[in-house]
């Protein structure tokens, strides 16, 4: 159900204001509980805050770690050296209208990211989102974050498989839109064109693989 759709669904129903009345002050005690956990938050841990609630990250699986670590290289980098602005990786959070994110990669242009300094926590809605599939997140991947990300219109989202050695990456077929696009699912043997980082292409393979990462690395360093 869309938002129009939603809305008028209660403005339909008899008590409406009641409704509305209710959602506004739950949405309150939210907004204080949001600013709580960005007090509580530290370096020590990773922790997300979707729809009212603290969500824990639990330790990572190696083949998740390296797929991280390859691609964020990788994008980082590229994006250095071309001078495009900043990525980050696992600690940056991002505010959306109601949720605070911390996901796997993430990049903001040279215009987004020109205010950053060291002190900066809280960052705004950025150019592309990297969110890599495990078992206790990948629920949140494909469901609440992938709508959220659309409804706050991120230019592109890439989903890592790294069980199938698949990403899925995914755009917003016009700006305007507020819901995804896949754009293609690639394996292993396909290479990826990123569509918001102007001439960053690289093989699948170089997710998965340290070789093949670092080959590519060195022929950005040329």
């Amino acid at each position: 159900m869309n938002f129009d759709d939603l809305a008028d669904e209660i403005l339909e129903h008899p008590s409406a204001k009641a409704i509305v009345e209710k959602v506004q002050t739950e949405l309150k005690k939210e907004q204080v509980a949001r600013e709580d956990f960005r007090e509580w938050l530290n370096d020590e841990v990773k922790a997300e805050f979707i729809n009212g609630e603290i969500v824990m990250h639990s330790p990572v699986k190696r083949e998740h770690l390296e797929a991280t670590g390859n691609l964020y290289h990788l994008l980082d980098v590229y994006v250095s050296m071309n001078d495009l602005g900043i990525v980050s990786s696992g600690k940056a959070l991002i505010a959306l209208e109601r949720n605070d994110y911390e996901p796997d990669i993430v990049y903001w242009n040279k215009q987004q990211s020109k205010d950053f300094h060291v002190d900066t926590m809280v960052h705004p809605i950025p150019d592309l989102v990297v969110e890599v599939l495990s078992k206790g997140t990948k629920n949140k991947d494909k469901g609440i974050k992938f709508d959220d990300y659309a409804a706050h219109q991120i230019p592109e989202y890439w989903m890592i498989d790294y069980y199938k050695k698949i990403v899925y990456q995914y755009t917003l077929a016009k700006k305007s839109d507020k819901f995804y696009t896949l754009l293609k699912e690639l394996d292993e043997t396909q290479t990826i064109d990123c569509q918001i980082i102007k001439g960053f292409r690289i093989p699948i393979a170089a997710i998965f693989e340290k070789k093949a990462s670092l080959k590519i690395l060195s022929s950005f360093l040329k």
